[in-house]
């Protein structure tokens, strides 16, 4: 039984160990007063109820993103310093990533991945629609990409690096492609399928801005 005082940083200390343990559907306030040895009621004082207290753990895990990407440095070596902000932070908190991208967050927290992301292609020349398009666009690569990569989604995603379930009862006439290609949809260098997606999403993005820079000026001829 600890003697530190019940805080709001405490409980919420409390949810992100049990998440990360058992996953979020385990919190409940009955349990987190458990895990801290308090009565229930305690926690009111702090957290006003459950939602409020899922939204500081997503709070909490964002907060905790290290943003060092260079302000001078071009639009497409900030995007990935920031996607692999993202991803760092959800391998120490995979569970609770998931969390994170589940909710609606409106504090300074939640809004300053967004802000940053936003700003980096706004200074690059994007206007308003393709800029949040594009972060859009990255939010559900990265969120697609980390899903694989805790095992939540399993098609052609080995987790642990197993081969594709039933590979070998693959018919090879019917399936040629699957069969011939099993070891490699069976294996998957999570790091690795990352970059690869960042580098092709930067790439299209930065064929769309040329196109649309060549366009305009087109029609100002």
């Amino acid at each position: 039984m600890t003697t530190e005082p019940l805080s709001r940083a405490r409980i919420v200390t409390a949810a992100i160990d049990l998440i990360e343990r058992e996953g979020a559907d385990a919190v409940s306030m009955r349990r987190i007063a458990a895990e801290l040895g308090v009565g229930v009621m305690s926690l009111y004082n702090h957290v006003p109820n459950k939602d409020a207290l899922l939204n500081g753990v997503a709070e909490t895990v964002l907060s905790e993103i290290e943003f060092t990407d260079d302000p001078d440095a071009d639009w497409p070596d900030r995007v990935r310093t920031q996607a692999r902000a993202f991803r760092q932070i959800a391998h120490h908190y995979p569970r609770c990533t998931m969390l994170v991208v589940s909710r609606q967050l409106s504090s300074a927290a939640g809004l300053l991945p967004v802000e940053r992301a936003l700003a980096t292609l706004r200074s690059a020349g994007f206007d308003g629609p393709d800029a949040v398009r594009v972060v859009r666009l990255f939010i559900a690569f990265i969120v697609g990409s980390l899903l694989r990569e805790v095992g939540v989604t399993p098609t052609f995603a080995p987790v642990h690096h197993r081969h594709l379930a039933g590979a070998e009862a693959v018919d090879p006439a019917l399936f040629p492609e699957v069969s011939a290609l099993a070891p490699l949809l069976g294996a998957c260098d999570h790091e690795a399928e990352f970059e690869f997606g960042v580098e092709l999403l930067i790439q299209a993005i930065t064929v769309l801005q040329a196109h649309k820079e060549g366009t305009r000026r087109g029609s100002e001829r």
